[in-house]
């Protein structure tokens, strides 16, 4: 009896079919957007063009980029599960935590609701409804907001609830900082740009200003010379400055001190780039300009310093090289070196245009931008890999002995300071 199939059994399609059929209709939903989205521009004045493209993409360019690190992130853990690293015990969370595969169901529904969003609001537009093409962006920042904070128990809310309060105390750091806090502080770092461009979305929603177009103009509320963008840039840097001294304070570590001397190094990119609204372009060029390029090349060559000694453990990368043999050193990417090679690399030159997309006064240059942040989303998607490794080193190296460790690898591992 058991091996008799039910009718209804033998009706129900393969998985294969579904997952070919949804993969039909995602194209065909992709071809669709892509078409009406480009005979809207297309509508439009061809001296209004650009700035209809521009106003567009800052309402929904923050949401696109948060999927995009959505997506990443579901790959990260996806590679940790292929590994031995046990990611929930590092962040300390139960056994309820989101999959990979819960994460790239919500990032697929971000990706097919945001561009729809856009979309329609391109067609409306296009066709003269401007009252109901403005409502596109807010009614989509409501419900994202909505979800966020919806107290039932929908929407993954225990993971919603742990993203909410590792928030909250990233922006109060008044408890014992722990490694979710400032982990997720970091990657808030890398998305500076999505918080400025948030900030000045939702200030044109405030204002009124959706689907106006005219928004360049020096006296609009939003416009770019607006004192709220470098403030809204250097959030997350203070946020992790903050922590560094949190965690001073309860460990005496000079280390700590050490690292919010790094984050304070964006300040000055960030501020003396806004200077250039607010001097005469004679003096942004002889003064602000060099001294801007010069704490560019600071917080640059700082940064990427911090992440290859300290973030990644530049001790473990010694050995890696060395021995052909596995170790605790390496989980993830043993015997690949390449992929070390890469790392250090891409990083390094990452980091040296990572300051481009902190400068207010290159933002207008939108579509280079959004690269740059696309680019260090990348740059911080293989910066996990490597710093959840190290701290899960960290975690299992006190009862593992290493073999074939030579007395100056020792010394040089003893040495090493590794700071949270």
């Amino acid at each position: 009896m058991k091996n008799i199939i039910s009718p209804m059994q033998s009706a129900m399609p393969s998985a294969t079919f579904l997952w070919r059929f949804k993969v039909i209709l995602f194209l065909i939903w992709g071809f669709t957007c892509c078409k009406v989205g480009w005979d809207s521009v297309m509508r439009m004045d061809a001296n209004l063009r650009d700035l209809f493209i521009y106003e567009a993409f800052l309402y929904y360019n923050p949401l696109l980029l948060v999927t995009m690190m959505v997506w990443l992130w579901g790959v990260n853990l996806w590679v940790f599960l292929q590994s031995s690293v046990s990611y929930p015990k590092i962040f300390g969370i139960d056994q309820n935590h989101l999959t990979n595969s819960e994460i790239w169901k919500c990032s697929t529904w971000m990706t097919i609701i945001v561009p729809t969003s856009m979309t329609t609001y391109l067609y409306l537009y296009s066709h003269g409804e401007v009252s109901l093409a403005a409502s596109q962006p807010v009614l989509l920042y409501i419900v994202v907001a909505i979800i966020l904070i919806f107290p039932f128990d929908i929407f993954f809310l225990s993971s919603r609830f742990f993203f909410l309060r590792t928030l909250w105390r990233i922006a109060f750091p008044l408890q014992p900082i722990t490694f979710p806090d400032f982990f997720v502080a970091d990657i808030l770092t890398s998305m500076a740009k999505v918080f400025s461009d948030l900030e000045r979305s939702v200030c044109r929603m405030v204002n009124r200003q959706v689907a106006t177009i005219a928004w360049l103009e020096a006296d609009s509320v939003c416009g770019s010379h607006s004192i709220a963008i470098p403030i809204v840039l250097v959030l997350p840097y203070l946020w992790r400055l903050l922590q560094c001294l949190r965690q001073y304070k309860d460990t005496k570590e000079k280390t700590c001190l050490f690292n919010a001397l790094k984050y304070s190094t964006a300040f000055p990119v960030i501020f003396l780039s806004a200077l250039k609204y607010h001097v005469i372009p004679e003096q942004w060029t002889s003064l602000y300009r060099p001294l801007w390029l010069l704490s560019s090349v600071v917080n640059s060559l700082y940064s990427f310093y911090w992440d290859i000694t300290r973030d990644w453990d530049l001790s473990g990368f010694s050995r890696i090289f060395k021995f052909n043999k596995p170790s605790v050193v390496s989980n993830l990417f043993y015997g690949q070196h390449w992929i070390y090679f890469w790392a250090i690399g891409s990083n390094f030159i990452l980091r040296c245009s990572w300051t481009y997309k902190l400068s207010a006064h290159l933002r207008h240059n939108y579509l280079t931008v959004f690269t740059m942040t696309l680019l260090e989303m990348f740059r911080r998607f293989q910066w996990v890999f490597f710093r959840v490794e190290n701290e899960w080193n960290k975690m299992t190296r006190s009862g593992i002995q290493l073999t074939e460790i030579s007395s100056e690898d020792e010394n040089l591992l003893s040495s090493n300071i590794h700071d949270v």
